[in-house]
């Protein structure tokens, strides 16, 4: 039978009840993978009812009473919904309003799926497996766990016991407040919780290992973990312990909670959840050894626990009224991981850093099938569209731009005030707008509401001395869909000028750009900088000699102004604006840049070029390669030296990586394959290849298809002594350039690589440029395996890296045609956006592609020294 249609609002549950408590006895059974709990609720009738409407999914439930304020006991019968993943308790006579009591039993199984309470699984030393009982319940996944109102704004608090077996330890969200001794278990019980909602309860069961406490202002912390990873969790413990400090005294609120737990979970879906005081993480997020790790690996570990820490305060304390304001609890989070890991380790630079994560969404909100970073969302798991790169990495550049727009102080007093306003409740965005608008008298709401309710972002263009704006877009329309790029911004834009022809220095100056252009004042006609300081969210358009005006003055901007220059000229350029030969003599122009940001855009447009070059094309390809990022590996070579900048590694691994695959260099292949050779990886007696440039000097020795490599590096996978090495080893093994190897990597993601791994390793697959389209087929006829091996959050991000199959036409034809055929249920429009993306590309091709000689000749004549 169809599945009935449902009225539009039937999901929500009725307003008549409103839990207040919940007092919850679980006890898991891990060898039968099953629970069995009982809940209490109290609650408050609002008006006379027949019946309390709940959410429970893959749950058997029984014993419900109704105990009345009065005392009466009244006995309930059950039914289900299951289309809705309700539950509907019938008492025997009308409920009057006032408080009342619900309590019932309930079953279910833990799962293997990575979410609700579900199982996980580690090795330890000995090679005995273990298995852990352990919640992922955002977003709406308590429902699998216990019967509750599993609506964001139907928050409680929550009391909390688990029962579980004498040898384990139990962790929840509050701490323990004592242990019973239950036949031969133990009952386990935590303190109740602040006011919260259902989707932040965590409970984990198992064989665990913590840290010793570390008193942080009075809040407890520790990390948690599987045994033997004890040397792993010190860097943890150091950025937790800042974050918390930094936090409380930023938002000038203490933390909310009553203790802080970070635990390392064996399978995760997720990179981590911010449950309160039992933060969730998958391992390569929070257990690392700072003695092997890549400096780039640290700097996720500790975005990652910042921007989880974050959330006690943005998300937790104060939480959004439904699903649509998920955005604004991610995209704050990341903002605020952001500079508080600036803060943490100033040299990082992380604000310029974020540039290619800010690229990243662009790239997608270039395209037609964007989505506004808020909009309306009707059943909640139409939310799972929002945990993407729009939410998270567009979000925070726009709240960036707002902070430096308005002063970091005035944006921070009018965070403090919304957080106070609102704490323990539940908003929507307007509420924080309101709170910045007072804080700082400007128009907050009328700028920020064109960037947050409609899609795209505007090209902000200079021509002569005017500026205004337009829809960027990547390309037109594609036939039969309508964009969801909007018409008009109100842009915060900063302009200042460079000294020229006698001409002083502007400083810059700020103002708000409607749809009327604006004429610059006299002074600042010079050599004009559009988007001073690189904080907008907009691409910049310049005359093709304004541009490279600017690029002979690099050293006088800004690296995140650098950035910018290049990234938006290549961005032009795949919109076709501009030609890919213009966009590399800008970055001929490059030199010896320092940072590594303005880089990324050349290595992203040096790869794509690369997958539509002809053979006869690539020694034009290579030569231009070798021009452009020779000199940067002749001055950095393959070693650090003292006293160079904590950036420089990064730079260091681009030049290696594109120099040794795209580039074929003779020189930096034959060191990588000897620096490989005498590692431990490669069978040797040497020291082990440095971890900033491990990861690039394993791409290129894959280059070489040497027999013995894709063994070594698969045993390496499978002895790895920390997370980072499993997944630098697992990365390399994607990149061999051999159909058959490709194949090998694909079974092995669907067999033994971990279920939170695989996908993103056979979404790694599609970008191999021998391999791709031969996983492609493969995935093709294992699609209905796919889906049921990988958490649902993985399906779309394994097509996502279909646009680099943009070498063939007719072949990215059949993609397409496939996925409209085979459509799936999580992100449908992140499908879309891959395969308009993947037209892109493949416009790009057709325009590009019969000049690529040409274009690459020209490129390298452009270059200082020839």
């Amino acid at each position: 039978m169809p599945s009935p249609v449902l009225p539009q609002d039937s999901f929500r549950l009725p307003r008549t009840v409103e839990p207040v408590i919940y007092r919850m006895e679980i006890e898991p059974n891990v060898s039968s993978a099953s629970f069995s709990g009982t809940v209490e609720i109290d609650v408050i009738v609002h008006e006379p009812v027949d019946e309390l409407v709940l959410n429970a999914a893959e749950l058997a439930i029984s014993d419900v009473e109704i105990r009345t304020e009065g005392g009466d006991v009244l006995g309930c019968t059950v039914s289900f919904r299951d289309e809705l993943e309700q539950v509907v308790f019938q008492p025997a006579t009308t409920l009057p309003p006032g408080p009342c009591r619900v309590s019932c039993r309930f079953t279910g199984n833990l799962n293997d799926k990575l979410r609700g309470f579900y199982r996980s699984t580690f090795t330890d030393e000995s090679g005995a497996t273990h298995t852990i009982a352990t919640t992922q319940f955002e977003s709406v996944d308590a429902r699998r766990a216990f019967p509750c109102w599993d609506e964001p704004d139907r928050k409680a608090v929550f009391e909390i016991a688990l029962i579980v077996e004498r040898d384990v330890e139990a962790f929840s969200n509050s701490p323990i407040i004592g242990t019973d001794r239950v036949g031969d278990k133990n009952r386990v019980r935590f303190s109740p919780t602040m006011k919260m909602s259902t989707y932040l309860v965590a409970f984990i069961v198992g064989e665990m290992e913590t840290t010793q406490t570390v008193d942080v202002d009075g809040v407890p912390l520790r990390v948690v973990f599987p045994p033997g990873k004890r040397s792993l969790a010190d860097f943890a413990l150091s950025v937790g312990a800042f974050s918390l400090r930094y936090f409380t005294e930023y938002f000038n609120i203490p933390y909310p909670g009553e203790k802080v737990d970070l635990v390392a979970i064996p399978d995760f879906a997720a990179g981590a959840m911010e449950n309160l005081g039992c933060i969730t993480f998958r391992d390569t997020a929070l257990l690392i050894d700072p003695t092997t790790a890549a400096r780039a690996e640290l700097e996720r570990v500790a975005d990652v626990i910042a921007h989880e820490l974050a959330h006690m305060w943005f998300g937790d304390l104060v939480t959004m009224g439904w699903w649509e304001g998920i955005w604004l609890n991610e995209a704050f989070a990341t903002f605020m991981e952001t500079i508080c890991v600036d803060a943490y380790r100033p040299s990082w630079e992380r604000w310029v850093g974020f540039a290619p994560s800010r690229e990243a969404a662009l790239a997608v909100d270039g395209v037609h099938a964007t989505r506004p970073i808020e909009y309306p969302v009707g059943h909640p798991r139409e939310a799972e569209g929002m945990f993407d790169l729009l939410t998270y990495e567009k979000g925070c550049g726009v709240l960036r731009m707002l902070e430096q727009h308005i002063g970091p102080d005035v944006f921070r007093d009018g965070v403090r005030t919304y957080l106070k306003a609102h704490a323990y409740g539940n908003t929507v965005t307007n509420d924080l707008w309101d709170a910045l608008e007072d804080a700082s008298g400007a128009p907050v709401r009328d700028v920020m509401n064109t960037f947050i309710l409609q899609g795209g972002h505007p090209l902000v263009s200079l021509t002569g001395d005017t500026l205004s704006q337009q829809p960027f877009a990547f390309g037109p329309v594609p036939e039969g869909t309508e964009s969801a790029i909007g018409k008009v911004w109100n842009v915060p834009v900063a302009v200042r000028a460079l000294g020229v022809d006698g001409r002083a220095a502007t400083p810059a100056r700020k103002f708000v750009l409607d749809a009327t252009p604006v004429r610059l004042a006299e002074a600042e006609e010079g050599l004009t900088v559009v988007n001073s300081g690189g904080w907008g969210v907009f691409r910049v358009g310049y005359d093709a000699a304004h541009r490279l005006a600017l690029a002979d003055r690099l050293s006088e901007l800004t690296p995140l102004e650098r950035s910018n220059l290049v990234a938006d000229t290549w961005a032009t350029t795949l919109a076709g604006h501009s030609s890919l030969q213009e966009f590399l003599t800008l970055a001929a122009k490059l030199g010896l840049e320092a940072d590594p940001t303005p880089w990324a855009p050349l290595a992203s447009a040096l790869t794509l070029s690369s997958r539509i070059a002809a053979e006869s094309d690539r020694g034009e390809l290579q030569a231009a390669v070798a021009g452009m990022l020779g000199p940067q590996f002749r001055h950095l070579g393959f070693d650090a030296v003292a006293g160079e900048g904590e950036r420089t590694p990064t730079l260091r691994s681009l030049a290696i990586s594109v120099l040794g695959t795209i580039g074929a260099d003779p020189e930096v292949r034959a060191e990588a394959a000897r620096r490989f050779d005498a590692s431990p990886i490669g069978g040797g007696n040497g020291d082990p290849i440095p971890a900033d440039v491990e990861a690039a000097t394993l791409s290129v020795v894959t280059q070489l298809l040497r027999e013995r490599d894709y063994d070594a590096l698969l045993a390496r996978y499978r002895g790895a002594s920390t997370p980072q090495e499993e997944l630098r080893s697992l990365g390399a093994l994607a990149t061999f350039p051999s159909i058959a190897l490709a194949e090998r990597t694909f079974e092995l993601a669907m067999t033994e690589v971990r279920s939170q791994n695989g996908f993103g390793v056979i979404g790694a697959l599609l970008f191999n440029p021998v391999g791709g389209q031969a996983v492609w087929r493969r995935m093709t006829e294992s699609w209905d395996a796919m889906l049921d091996r990988f958490p649902k959050n993985g399906h779309v991000r394994m097509i996502e890296g279909i646009p680099a199959l943009c070498g063939d036409a007719r072949f990215a034809q059949e993609v397409v045609q496939f996925l409209k055929d085979h459509p799936l249920s999580s992100g449908p429009r992140r499908v879309a956006q891959s395969i308009e993306r993947l037209g892109v590309n493949v416009a790009f091709a057709a325009r590009e592609r019969d000049r690529l000689s040409e274009t690459f000749g020209a490129a390298v004549s452009a270059l200082p020294s020839a």
